[in-house]
């Protein structure tokens, strides 16, 4: 009897000979892991086995790469993975967990139907306080704040996060908290912005974060950006940016002149409507952009350029320039929330 598959989708994994980064399709199973080179392989690139190994969340291993978790088995061996964005790895690192837990219990994996109160460690979980300053309501307020001739759009002082910290009872008091932002800091769920928070960043402050209003900092998908003396140019490229983002996840995206196609992170921002895709191995610049507005997005059955094998859950964008993009999503479920979320944007957005 086949182990059963729990979860799979894109990852980026860390090569163990290169220690190149690349897209890969990663299959979850009751025993270990898979990666394939793409999902229509029939047999995978390698296997990780989940007996006796053990798992590391967050890694910080590699500086500015985020949301990468580490597997250690019980030769010593290390591979890593990168999620797409944060919710995507705790959803990963939590049925991983769970899978090698019941390993051990000799029991089967199953998940619960019914909900039951989960009761906090005392550690603090950074990731759900990380979402939780997020929440559009009731979260950290996004501001635009100048400071030495420049405008940091999106963004926020370090006594606000402390301010915050308190008044939402997450920590007992401005010591406690500058310890807990600190953390986030360090973990890449908060980043500097202007001179004095990157300094104190780097170790020249006796604290990396400030609680001070001058210090700047950020969320990392939040769209930041300073402006200072620039050209229209890139005034028109930072707009772009200004949306806020409303979904992200790796798709398959066909190339417009070999038609290959290749794994690529795409995060759709609204008001201004755009998709920018990335290289999902590393990279802050995106490598291309989908302007949104009056285009059309419709589900693909069958394509002449794709073989059969690979025509499953297929979407064309057409913008108002008459582009198209060809994409695929890895389930019939994906696809119809990519094209929901999409359509949702071309509406409201600019």
């Amino acid at each position: 009897m086949e182990p059963k598959r729990i979860r799979e989708g894109y990852l980026v994994k860390r090569g163990s000979v290169f220690n190149t980064w690349k897209p890969m399709w990663v299959v979850l199973l009751e025993d270990g892991i898979e990666f394939y080179k793409k999902k229509s392989d029939n047999s995978p690139k390698g296997m990780i086995p989940l007996k006796g190994s053990t798992l590391t969340s967050p890694c910080q291993d590699f500086g500015k790469r985020m949301f990468v978790f580490k597997i250690t088995t019980t030769k010593q061996q290390d591979h890593f993975f990168q999620a797409a964005f944060l919710e995507e790895r705790d959803a990963w690192v939590r049925d991983i967990k769970k899978a090698i837990k019941c390993i051990e219990g000799g029991q089967k994996f199953a998940r619960k139907s019914t909900r039951r109160s989960i009761r906090l460690p005392e550690t603090v979980d950074l990731g759900a306080l990380y979402l939780s300053m997020k929440d559009m309501e009731k979260g950290i307020k996004e501001l635009n704040l100048e400071k030495d001739k420049k405008i940091f759009n999106h963004c926020f002082t370090g006594n606000c996060v402390i301010d915050w910290l308190v008044s939402n009872k997450s920590v007992r008091n401005r010591q406690e908290g500058l310890m807990i932002a600190s953390s986030l800091l360090g973990e890449g769920y908060l980043q500097p912005a202007g001179e004095l928070s990157k300094n104190a960043a780097d170790g020249i402050a006796e604290n990396p974060f400030l609680d001070n209003p001058d210090a700047f900092y950020y969320f990392p998908d939040s769209g930041f950006f300073c402006e200072e003396n620039s050209s229209d140019d890139d005034a028109i490229l930072k707009e772009e940016f200004r949306g806020v983002i409303i979904k992200q996840g790796c798709l398959l995206k066909q190339g417009h002149r070999r038609k290959n196609w290749k794994v690529r992170k795409f995060i759709l921002r609204e008001d201004p409507a755009y998709m920018h895709y990335y290289d999902p191995a590393g990279g802050d610049d995106p490598l291309g952009a989908i302007h949104l507005r009056g285009c059309v997005v419709t589900s693909v059955e069958s394509n002449s350029d794709v073989r059969k094998s690979e025509e499953e859950n297929l979407f064309e964008i057409i913008t108002a320039d008459e582009v198209h993009y060809f994409l695929q999503a890895a389930t019939p479920k994906e696809r119809t929330e990519w094209i929901k979320a999409i359509q949702v944007a071309c509406r409201t957005g600019k």
